[in-house]
């Protein structure tokens, strides 16, 4: 009877995640490949759950979840939340520091019920603390795959503080954090640089 058990509970595990990624207006597609669930069990359980149950109707998104990751480096509200959701999900251990090595064809080795677990915590977490988040659930997973691969993204210390910095992996400049960036330091005239 023990293992009927532990199936059910890992069953019920995976409907639970589906539960919160719907709930975080996450694609099908992400579902599917975080928590192994069917579309058509998916679409079963938005219907059921959370349409006549809860009596809300959450948006759909359709389409391609993102796919650029340009767009957590484009302007210094989505570095600065990029590198704040980066740090939550390194403290709630959904990444590591150093990417991890890639598991199976795909490099989605790493993607299990307990980490979307932990990275709808994380998710949630970084909600509470801004007032009017930049980044969607959906570029939140984004961001956590392409930081557990690392060839794209990686994480970072700032060059001046050691704060957490999302960097581009091909950019040449050097790491620093929103704060540091606008505190850079000022060239010296000449007449006081032989002082």
């Amino acid at each position: 009877m023990r293992i009927s058990d532990d199936r059910y509970h890992r069953d019920r595990q995976r409907l639970d995640v589906a539960v919160r990624f719907i709930e975080h207006e996450a694609r099908t597609q992400t579902i599917r490949q975080w928590t192994g669930l069917t579309d058509d069990r998916i679409r079963k359980l938005y219907r059921s759950y959370l349409q006549e149950n809860r009596g809300r109707l959450l948006p759909r998104h359709r389409g391609k979840s993102p796919q650029q990751t340009a767009h957590f480096v484009r302007t210094a509200r989505l570095r600065h939340e990029s590198a704040l959701f980066a740090s939550i999900c390194v403290m709630a251990e959904v990444i590591a520091m150093t990417p991890l090595p890639a598991a199976g064809p795909a490099g989605r080795g790493a993607q299990s019920v307990a980490r979307a677990l932990l990275l709808c915590q994380a998710y949630d977490t970084y909600q509470a603390l801004v007032p009017r988040p930049a980044l969607s659930f959906e570029h939140a997973v984004f961001l956590v795959t392409a930081l557990s691969r690392g060839d794209e993204l990686r994480l970072t210390g700032c060059t001046s503080c050691g704060a957490v910095v999302v960097a581009d992996r091909l950019s040449l400049r050097v790491p620093r954090c929103g704060g540091c960036s606008g505190n850079a330091p000022a060239s010296r005239p000449a007449s006081a640089r032989g002082s």
